[in-house]
């Protein structure tokens, strides 16, 4: 809500106070009325105490099917969101951490953990985000979160992770 609509709230608020007095003779004497404060509109951006609130900007892990480097469908929203944080706030920054399972040559995985987080980047450019804002690092498979050699084990290892550097 901008200035002018405010000072235009307040006054309104102000000639209906005293419209009301006239027609209570004694009463409005003894009553005390308290000033009238609203709080500031949201004007729907986010702040970095949304980080850890917001529902969708707390999903900060973006997972990928095997020996692919193309983003999901179901991963979409969370780009929107991310996005909107990055354009939204300016001066935040994010890397983006591909990550590949164990399988494949050191090599070949640190390209596609590569490949995964240019594709979210990508993603959140697409979106509203700024190149700017963003850097991609792959570790391959050097930082699993699982070191079982399952499938269900190899699935969590294939993903992005958004860390912001900046909020």
């Amino acid at each position: 809500m901008n200035t002018t609509t405010r000072v235009l709230l307040a006054a309104s608020i102000v000639v209906a106070l005293a419209a009301c007095s006239k027609k209570v003779k004694e009463e409005v004497d003894t009553v005390t009325t308290a000033p009238v404060t609203t709080a500031p509109a949201s004007d729907g951006r986010y702040t970095p105490a949304d980080l850890d609130t917001d529902a969708c900007l707390r999903q900060r892990t973006v997972y990928f099917d095997f020996d692919q480097d193309t983003l999901r469908p179901e991963f979409q929203a969370i780009m929107a969101c991310h996005a909107k944080y990055l354009s939204d706030r300016p001066e935040s920054r994010m890397t983006l951490e591909g990550n590949a399972d164990e399988r494949g040559t050191r090599e070949y995985n640190l390209g596609l953990g590569e490949r995964r987080g240019n594709a979210v980047s990508g993603a959140l450019q697409g979106a509203g985000g700024s190149a700017g804002q963003i850097t991609v690092v792959s570790y391959g498979e050097e930082r699993p979160v699982c070191t079982d050699s399952a499938e269900s084990c190899w699935q969590r290892n294939r993903r992005v992770e958004i860390v912001y550097t900046a909020k």
